[in-house]
């Protein structure tokens, strides 16, 4: 018995995370692109929480797994494929447009290759779901003020291009860094903790215009991570 009340508990917070997706697709078709962008930050809050209290519970559970690849195929899929193409469908021509979707597709394999592949446990191979998600929602926002990033984000083709590349990294079997903690020394951590330091200074400095420096960052340091640790395989073979 406490053990299946354990189980619902992160359930339940991965269903908010499925409810935000819901609730930001109906906003973004009344035209409140903003809010729908904001449920996306609300729904990774939750999509770490529920991760985080199903760890701290010992309450994992074959249907909590499901369910959350589900929820995040909602969140972080569905609705940023959306708002891409709300925001091209009038400055391209349609059948381009329609191209967007490839969002929503890619994440779809993306996580249904993740629930069947048992080696990603400490590290991710591709983007993940949640973080292109994220990096999707920053556009309308920084769209909406003005910054050095306004320009290249409002060309219609620029974006096109942003979303189709940003869409493959999630598929590419390029290995990137988990931000999970086995310990918190810094010896092996030096990535994780300098990513963490560095979002913090930049949200600071340019607030949601940090956010696709950050996964831009993210990225820059998996590949630096991945050019060393070959480098220390040469240096030892």
């Amino acid at each position: 018995m406490i053990q299946t009340i354990k189980k619902t508990i992160p359930n339940t917070i991965t269903l908010g995370n499925l409810a935000c997706g819901l609730l930001g697709i109906i906003l973004l078709f009344k035209g409140d692109i903003e809010t729908a962008c904001y449920l996306i930050w609300l729904a990774a809050l939750l999509d770490f929480l529920d991760g985080f209290l199903a760890r701290l519970l010992n309450a994992y559970s074959e249907i909590g797994k499901q369910l959350d690849s589900l929820a995040d195929l909602v969140t972080f899929g569905v609705l940023p494929s959306l708002i891409y193409f709300q925001l091209l469908i009038d400055k391209l021509p349609a059948p381009l447009a329609y191209a967007t979707f490839i969002t929503a597709l890619f994440s779809a394999l993306r996580l249904a290759k993740f629930n069947i592949d048992t080696e990603q446990t400490v590290d991710f191979k591709g983007l993940t779901t949640t973080a292109n998600g994220i990096f999707t929602s920053s556009i309308p926002l920084i769209l909406a003020g003005s910054s050095f990033l306004q320009p290249v984000l409002a060309d219609p083709w620029g974006l096109l291009i942003i979303c189709l590349f940003f869409s493959s990294l999630m598929v590419t079997p390029v290995t990137l860094f988990s931000l999970k903690f086995s310990n918190f020394n810094l010896r092996g951590n030096e990535s994780k903790f300098f990513l963490i330091g560095a979002s913090i200074a930049l949200i600071a400095i340019f607030e949601e215009v940090a956010i696709p420096l950050i996964i831009c960052l993210y990225l820059l340091l998996s590949l630096l991570r991945i050019i060393g640790s070959q480098t220390d395989k040469k240096v030892t073979s």
